[in-house]
């Protein structure tokens, strides 16, 4: 940034470019693709062409090499027209991300170019039935052994809500090959097509239709050795890694959500006619669109603040995006109800947007670390001071 508060023009290119992006492939078609539980997988592929499914990836591996400011400009104007679009290409980012950054030379030459294009899309599969918020407590395990067919790991094992599960490519999995918690967890790639491998029935979901969501299913599955990214026992590190960047992004989508439903109730209390008046006349109506901006805004500054933090590798860059992670899916759900509410009955009907992006916001409070977890995360870090 030029200064605390301005966008340089390099940066306002890169968000015009999405926001065109979004008007022109996602907004037109979102309310189909929830209706339909539609996952737009060209659409991936046309992002992929203008490089946002290596936003953060390195240069020198084909991506195009940006900071966390411009990754959440990118994911708050996708959102703007799909919440559930736009954080997928999040979670397809930091799957990439993670190979780029940890992998050796051989396993990013075998799939860096067609996740960096988008060609094949990546799921990154962390959470287990039995580990959500405890994610080093996870269970499925990989034990190394040798035979005719070479030196692998056989994976037995279950992950929880795995966002493109069965429909993608790659899986960028957390899993036990120690005893030691936190230390006993290793990553690996694995391909969909790989013996073993099988998914659940998609799950029946309140919101985020138009990406797929289901169990990632491991049993006696082999995965080729140099598939690991990576040492033995890094899996975890890498893992709390991605964690901040991933959390900055979720609070983009909600901010992009917000903004479409604040733009959109201030044009429905404009048009909407009470007792002889447009409902925007009324003063309760303009605190109620006050409150919606200014909050708002103030995630925004905190989330474009921590983004800057975790692109410098700022000491507190944890603590920041664990602030704005919170506000900004906290406020970002509290507008899309207000927005809700200005609509009347009509924002309940799939007739108009709100009810979409009020269902797809939702979630945002539990992804990434539960909000819950946030304030405990910055609560000691605080301490720690």
């Amino acid at each position: 940034m030029t200064d605390q508060f301005q966008l340089t023009d390099d940066q306002l290119a890169i968000q015009d470019m999405a926001r065109k992006f979004t008007a022109d492939r996602i907004t037109p078609f979102a309310a189909e693709w929830d209706e339909k539980h539609h996952y737009p997988v060209d659409v991936w592929k046309a992002a992929g062409e203008l490089g946002f499914g290596a936003i953060y990836v390195a240069e020198e591996s084909g991506g195009i090499g940006l900071g966390r400011l411009e990754a959440a400009l990118i994911m708050e104007a996708m959102a703007y027209g799909c919440p559930a679009t736009s954080a997928y290409v999040s979670i397809h980012n930091m799957a990439t991300w993670m190979i780029d950054r940890f992998g050796g030379a051989e396993i990013k030459a075998r799939f860096l170019p067609q996740l960096v294009s988008m060609e094949k899309i990546a799921s990154y599969c962390l959470t287990e039935p039995g580990s959500g918020s405890d994610a080093a407590a996870l269970k499925t395990t990989a034990k190394r052994a040798k035979d005719s067919g070479g030196d692998h790991y056989v994976l037995n094992g279950t992950k929880q809500f795995i966002s493109g599960a069965g429909t993608n490519d790659i899986y960028v999995c957390m899993v036990r090959t120690g005893e030691e918690k936190s230390k006993g967890i290793s990553c690996l790639v694995i391909e969909k097509d790989t013996p073993g491998l099988s998914f659940g029935a998609p799950e029946k979901k309140l919101g985020w239709n138009a990406s797929p969501t289901a169990q990632v299913i491991f049993e006696d599955c082999r995965v080729p050795v140099e598939n690991l990214v990576g040492a033995e026992g890094d899996g975890f590190r890498f893992a709390m890694a991605g964690l901040d960047g991933g959390r900055l992004n979720i609070g983009a989508c909600s901010l992009g959500g917000a903004q479409r439903c604040l733009d959109e109730a201030i044009a429905y209390t404009k048009d909407r006619q009470q007792f002889g008046q447009p409902i925007a006349d009324f003063q309760n109506t303009q605190f109620m669109l006050a409150d919606m901006a200014t909050d708002l805004e103030a995630s925004r500054a905190l989330l474009y603040l921590a983004a800057a933090k975790v692109t410098a590798n700022a000491p507190d860059k944890s603590r920041f995006s664990a602030m704005a992670k919170r506000l900004a899916t906290d406020n970002g759900s509290k507008i899309v109800n207000d927005a809700l509410q200005l609509f009347g009955g009509y924002g309940y009907l799939r007739d108009y947007p709100i009810e979409r992006f009020w269902r797809d916001l939702r979630v945002h409070s539990i992804l990434e670390g539960t909000n819950q977890v946030m304030r405990m995360i910055v609560g000691r870090d605080l301490l720690r001071q």
